[in-house]
C-alpha cells in the first residue's frame, strides 16, 4: 500500500497533509485580506496556521505558490457563487442581475478578507498581479452570456468588459472606503448598472 494510504488515528498521510494545506490557505487568507500583502511571509502563515514550516514546504514550494493558491480559491469560489446564482434565479434578467449581484456581495463584501484578496491584493502584490489580469475573461465571459443576444457577439464582448471594469473599481472602491454607502445601497446600484448595461442591446 502507498505510504499516503497508510491510516493513523482513522486518517491517512493524505487526509493531514490535505488539511494542513487547508490550514495554511486559510492562514494565508486571513493575513492578506486583513493586514496586507506585507503580512505574508512563510512565518507569519505558519505562526497563523499553528504549524511548522516543515508542513509549509510539504504543500507549497515558497510564499509566491501559496498566495497563488489563496487567489485561485478565493476565484474559483466567486465564480461558482455567481455561476450557482444565475442559474437558480428565475428566466428573467431582473431576477438574474440581483441574484448576481446578492451572490458577488455575499462573497466579498460580507466577507471583506475574500473581497480584498480578489480585488485589492493583485494591485500591491506582484505574485498576483498577472493573475489577477488572466482572471479577467472568466468574469467578463460570465457577464457576458446575461446580455442580450440581440446585439451582435462583438457587441456584447465589448459591453461585458466595460462592466466587469466598473463593476470591479466600485466594489475596490467600497472595500478600501473611498465610496462610504450602505450595503443596500450598493447592491441597487450594481443592480441598475447590470440592466442598464444589458438595456443597451434590448
Amino acid at each position: 500500500m502507498p505510504t499516503g494510504g497508510r491510516t493513523w488515528g482513522g486518517t491517512t498521510l493524505d487526509d493531514r497533509k490535505a488539511t494542513r494545506r487547508e490550514q495554511l490557505v486559510e492562514a494565508a487568507l486571513d493575513l492578506l485580506g486583513t493586514e496586507g500583502s506585507a503580512a505574508v511571509s512563510v512565518r507569519a502563515v505558519c505562526r497563523r496556521a499553528k504549524l511548522t514550516e516543515r508542513y509549509f514546504y510539504e504543500s507549497f514550494a515558497d510564499r509566491e505558490e501559496l498566495v497563488l493558491a489563496v487567489y485561485e480559491f478565493v476565484g474559483d469560489r466567486a465564480r461558482k457563487a455567481l455561476v450557482h446564482a444565475v442559474a437558480a434565479a428565475p428566466a428573467d434578467e431582473r431576477a438574474k442581475a440581483k441574484a448576481a449581484v446578492h451572490a458577488f456581495v455575499e462573497l466579498i463584501v460580507d466577507d471583506p478578507r475574500q473581497g480584498r484578496v480578489l480585488l485589492l491584493a493583485p494591485l500591491t502584490d506582484p505574485a498576483l498581479s498577472e493573475r489577477g489580469v488572466a482572471m479577467l475573461p472568466a468574469f467578463t465571459e460570465l457577464v457576458r452570456a446575461q446580455l442580450s443576444e440581440k446585439a451582435g457577439a462583438e457587441d456584447r464582448e465589448l459591453t461585458a468588459i466595460a462592466l466587469v471594469g466598473a463593476l470591479t473599481n466600485l466594489f475596490i472602491a467600497y472595500l478600501n472606503g473611498t465610496v462610504a454607502v450602505s450595503r443596500e445601497r450598493l447592491v441597487a446600484h450594481c443592480v441598475r448598472l447590470v440592466l442598464g448595461a444589458n438595456a443597451l442591446h434590448s
